[in-house]
């Protein structure tokens, strides 16, 4: 039997187990709490974690539009494109069995949650695997892509100083691009060349030796790990064209009104991230906020997704995004251990938290905005605004009331 097999039979049996012990919340205002003595855990280990989370919050300017420019605002072609929003305090939840056994901060507060989008956006293209429109996530994604229309908001342009310039998108093609498949996509290992929505691959993170930009030779798909929310992008434009709908709309009926999730969330796009598809004008939209948009979510509402992750795709008895997507998300990429689909960051060798079990994982954004999702142990955490180096203090402090 090889290393994968019994990973895979691990998995089937922590979520075998964990389902069979959880509890599933009502609509967004009905969520049942208890206390730790309660769930058997040591209550002065719960306040210590809470405590520290809070003491621990992030220096970064709430203001996220101040933060962008302090930081990937720098970089080449950095400017913002899409919506910025103030932040909160340090806010966060746990949740063992299903159950609220600690909240705190703002909990119903919708801030930016950054690159967990990441994690949305891949339960999505979930959603068109499990329908039948994606046949294979290791079929190349040139065949599955209609010629894209992008929408042209200057109607008083003089047309024939544009004449020849190209109307259409067809992001695949090319000798290098269109070797490339849904797997590399997910897993940040595409090494796609281009530029979308006015941003360069090679200006996000770019290199330091800047004669490198926009001229380096390209790595074979899926030989190498390199995250990029360009990237990220066109993989949200490539889910678009193959559902043929908006994706927030497609998550919201398929999955977040399913659990329960709010009203207040939206999944937001760029200023100049319109097509045209099957005649309707579409916002594609963003995997992250490195630009501004992404997910603008409450902690109460991520904390409801990383439930649904818990238990592998399955609320309450529905499974909302299949078990064999669930498993190939929690998959090690071979390029990098320690990730599968994004954003599904996973604990390999415990070199991230290694105050957690290795079979733990959680969905990351800057912030940091932290759902972790332990399996072994049938436990959430939702950490927001947090400094990055204290995650796996929250996570120890919190698995020690196991402990005791």
């Amino acid at each position: 039997m090889n290393k994968h097999s019994v990973f895979f039979l691990v998995l089937l049996f922590l979520t075998s187990s964990v389902s069979a012990q959880t509890y599933f919340p009502g609509k967004w205002g009905d969520w049942e709490n208890k206390s730790p003595s309660e769930l058997g855990l040591n209550e002065a280990w719960i306040d210590s974690a809470v405590q520290y989370a809070q003491k621990m919050e992030s220096t970064n300017p709430r203001s996220m539009e101040e933060n962008h420019y302090g930081t990937f605002g720098r970089e080449p072609f950095g400017y913002g494109i899409g919506p910025f929003k103030d932040r909160g305090p340090q806010t966060g939840i746990i949740i063992k069995d299903g159950y609220i056994v600690a909240e705190w901060g703002e909990p119903y507060r919708v801030d930016m949650t950054h690159s967990v989008t990441k994690s949305f956006l891949s339960y999505t293209v979930g959603l068109a695997y499990d329908k039948g429109l994606i046949r294979d996530v290791n079929d190349k994604v040139d065949p599955y892509m209609a010629p894209i229309l992008e929408m042209q908001w200057d109607d008083n342009r003089n047309k024939a100083d544009h004449y020849g310039s190209p109307k259409i998108m067809e992001p695949f093609k090319g000798e290098h691009n269109s070797k490339i498949t849904w797997n590399h996509l997910l897993r940040q290992t595409s090494d796609w060349e281009g530029t979308l929505w006015g941003k360069p691959d090679w200006a996000d993170r770019p290199s330091r030796e800047r004669s490198e930009w926009g001229k380096r030779e390209r790595k074979e798909p899926g030989s190498a790990y390199e995250y990029n929310d360009v990237r990220v992008n066109l993989l949200a434009l490539a889910a678009m064209n193959v559902l043929r709908e908006p994706l927030p709309k497609v998550l919201r009926e398929n999955i977040m009104d399913k659990i329960g999730a709010s009203p207040t969330w939206r999944w937001q796009g760029y200023e100049n991230s319109w097509v045209v598809i099957d005649g309707q004008q579409m916002q594609a939209v963003s995997g992250g906020g490195h630009w501004g948009g992404g997910m603008f979510i409450s902690a109460r509402d991520q904390a409801r997704f990383g439930l649904l992750t818990l238990n592998n795709g399955n609320w309450n008895g529905e499974q909302l995004v299949s078990e064999e997507w669930n498993k190939l998300a929690q998959t090690p990429t071979e390029a990098q251990s320690d990730y599968g689909f994004m954003n599904w960051f996973l604990n390999t060798d415990k070199k991230r938290l290694p105050s957690a079990p290795e079979s733990a994982f959680f969905h990351l954004g800057s912030g940091v905005n932290m759902v972790y999702v332990d399996q072994e142990n049938n436990l959430v955490i939702v950490a927001r605004w947090i400094n990055g180096s204290t995650m796996d203090g929250v996570v120890d402090r919190v698995l020690r009331a196991f402990d005791d």
